[in-house]
This record gives C-alpha cells, sequence and structure tokens, in this order.
C-alpha cells in the first residue's frame, strides 16, 4: 500500500464530520491509500468569549492546519469556505471545492416559527456581521447579541435561554443530522448567505502536482465557479469578518451563474447591493466586476467609514 493520506481537521464535531466525508471519497477514489484524520485544536476553537472579528478573524480557523501541512504531518485540510481567507497564505493552495449543501441560513428557534414572529425585544444570536447587518437593517425592533463557540454550544445555548432564537448555517445542521432544528430556512432574497457558505474547501501545500491531482477528484465544476465568482467579489472589496459583506452565487444552464452581492453598515442603516450573470470561466473577473460597481456606488466610503470605526 501507498503512503497514507493525511487529513488535517478541527476537532469541532461539525469540522470532523467534514473531514470523514472526504475521507470516505478519497478512500473510494484512492485505494491504495489508507485515508487518516489529524484532529486538532486551533485558536479560533478556543477563544470563545469575544466576537472572532475582534480576535483576528476567520484565519485563526486554519493556522495549526496549515502548520501540520507545512510540517508535513499532513497532507490537505478540509474547511469550510465561509471559513477560508480571501487570500490564501504564501506556501498554499486552495485545491478544490467540492459540492455545495443548501447555502442559506436557518433560523433557528424553540419558541417562533420566523424572523417575522419574533415579537419587540427579542434576542437573536449569531456570530456573523454580514447576518447582524441585515437583521438590523430589516427587523429593527429585535435585539442582536453575539453568539460563539461550536453548533453544540449555540443550540445548547438557545436551549438554555440565552436567546429567543439563533441564526446559523443550514448546512451544518444538515450534515449533522439536526435539519429538525431548523425552524424556517431563509431566502437569500431575505439574507444574502457568506460567500462560500455550504461548501467544502481543500487546501495543500503549494507545488504538490500528486496532491492537486488527488483533490481534483473531489471538486464539483458549478460549485467551483459559483464559489470563485463569490470570493472574488469579496476579495476585491477586502472582504474579512471586520465588514459585513455577503456574496452568493447559483449556477444556471449552459455553465453560467447568477451572482448577487452586498456590502453593510453594521447597524443595516446603509446597503449597497447589485448582481450579475456570466459564464462559469468568467467568474472571478465578473465578481471584480461586480465589487467595482458597488465601490463606484459608494461601498468604498461605507468600508473606509467601517474600518476607521
Amino acid at each position: 500500500m501507498s503512503e497514507p493520506l493525511v487529513i488535517a481537521s478541527r476537532e469541532s464535531r461539525l469540522a470532523m464530520w467534514q473531514a470523514e466525508h472526504v475521507q470516505r471519497l478519497l478512500q473510494a477514489q484512492n485505494p491504495a491509500h489508507d485515508v487518516q484524520i489529524l484532529g486538532m485544536t486551533t485558536r479560533g476553537d478556543q477563544i470563545l468569549d469575544r466576537p472572532l472579528a475582534a480576535i483576528g478573524g476567520k484565519g485563526l480557523f486554519i493556522k495549526e492546519l496549515e502548520v501540520a501541512m507545512a510540517e508535513g504531518r499532513a497532507d490537505l485540510a478540509v474547511h469550510s469556505m465561509k471559513d477560508v481567507p480571501m487570500d490564501m497564505p504564501e506556501g498554499f493552495v486552495l485545491a478544490a471545492i467540492s459540492e455545495r449543501e443548501d447555502p442559506r441560513d436557518a433560523f433557528v428557534s424553540n419558541n417562533y416559527e420566523s424572523l417575522a414572529a419574533l415579537p419587540d425585544g427579542a434576542v437573536v444570536g449569531t456570530s456573523s456581521l454580514r447576518r447582524e447587518a441585515q437583521l438590523r437593517a430589516r427587523f429593527s425592533h429585535l435585539v442582536i447579541k453575539p453568539l460563539r463557540g461550536n453548533l453544540d454550544t449555540r443550540l445548547r445555548k438557545l436551549d438554555e435561554g440565552e436567546f429567543d432564537a439563533i441564526i446559523l448555517a443550514a448546512a451544518g445542521l444538515v450534515r449533522l443530522g439536526l435539519a429538525d432544528r431548523i425552524r424556517a430556512r431563509i431566502d437569500p432574497a431575505d439574507m444574502l448567505p457568506a460567500p462560500g457558505q455550504g461548501a467544502l474547501g481543500i487546501e495543500i501545500c503549494d507545488g504538490q502536482p500528486e496532491m492537486q491531482r488527488i483533490a481534483d477528484g473531489l471538486a464539483d465544476a458549478a460549485t467551483s465557479a459559483c464559489v470563485r465568482s463569490e470570493r472574488a467579489f469579496s476579495r476585491r472589496l477586502g472582504g474579512s469578518c471586520h465588514l459585513p459583506i455577503a456574496g452568493f452565487a447559483v449556477s444556471e444552464a449552459n455553465q453560467r451563474f447568477w451572482l448577487r452581492g452586498l456590502v453593510a453598515s453594521v447597524d443595516g442603516t446603509q446597503i449597497i447591493s447589485g448582481e450579475c450573470r456570466g459564464a462559469w470561466a468568467e467568474a472571478e473577473t465578473l465578481g471584480v466586476a461586480l465589487a467595482e460597481s458597488l465601490l463606484a456606488q459608494g461601498a468604498d466610503a461605507l468600508i473606509c467609514q467601517i474600518n476607521a470605526g
């Protein structure tokens, strides 16, 4: 048997599900290899008392995994694409993006059927400035509070009464068999998802053609085009968890896609949005072009204001 393939993964239940899912796919496609998982706790998992934007951003979830790859302890890492920084660190590449699960946000509550059913002063938890801004824009009567921790921790906080409702990615709940906790799946027209939401990414060290060949077996062309456009859009706007940016593309007929994007103030009083359509082959070019159109509408001033604040 050939050398084992080692997947670096966070040790949260959702991250391990994702790693095990990729493990099964890789094992089926590469029977000569023993595919193993190296579980790790990242700094992003350890610091739970502060908003993610305040402690260094999404990169905190992948740094330790990259160190394991650089040191030869792992060959690849599996990430939720919405947690992958827009610019990959030197020496690493995003080798593949696999088929997307439901990309929508999910409304989770024990007492209410939907966002519209929440009364004045109801407390809603979310870890995302993107969600917070869109909530504040549509439901100014709600109280929005930060919600950190892994999926089980967030659900426990809801069940213990800290929140009247929480907003989570539908994909994570579905993957862990918790779809019955979803009271409503929020239409993207009402809450535009994050770039990459619902998709898994495979990261490897740069300059490894054999690992790239192996990763290619996991790639989904339609999802890849959509997510590349979303990430190009966000990257041009300086996308990070410090900015309320949403970007969501859907694949259409004849290898074409429809991309919608927005940037907002955290309080939701200002939202600048736009959309475009084009061919998969133009994904990144059109993502940048949509960002440029928002900048021309005043998004640059809004982003500067947020960064200064």
